[in-house]
């Protein structure tokens, strides 16, 4: 895996590369240090960024609140954090991404 995650005072932090208009909203591999997510909603009013936040929240099992876009909020790429995870929980579940 060479997406790069960080973990401190009990959040994480990872980038993502979204592909807005997708089919349906998945995770599809990885871009460089970051993990790619295809998303159902366009990039119109905040509807990608609120459907990014609703799908990792559900994909790590926590609050939407607790899931933050820290940067790229009107760029495909993001800086992601996430309270109340580990680094190993975002390993785990980029290990199970296709390739």
């Amino acid at each position: 895996m060479s997406a790069r995650v960080t973990e401190s005072a009990g959040r994480v932090r990872f980038s993502v590369r979204v592909q807005p208009r997708a089919s349906k909203s998945e995770l599809a591999g990885e871009y460089g240090d970051a993990i790619r997510i295809r998303l159902a909603a366009p990039p119109v009013d905040g509807a990608a960024n609120e459907e990014l936040v609703s799908f990792l929240s559900s994909i790590f099992a926590v609050a939407r609140k607790s899931v933050r876009i820290l940067a790229g909020e009107t760029a495909r790429s993001k800086l992601i954090e996430i309270e109340g995870i580990t680094e190993r929980a975002v390993r785990d579940v980029v290990s199970r991404m296709p390739r």
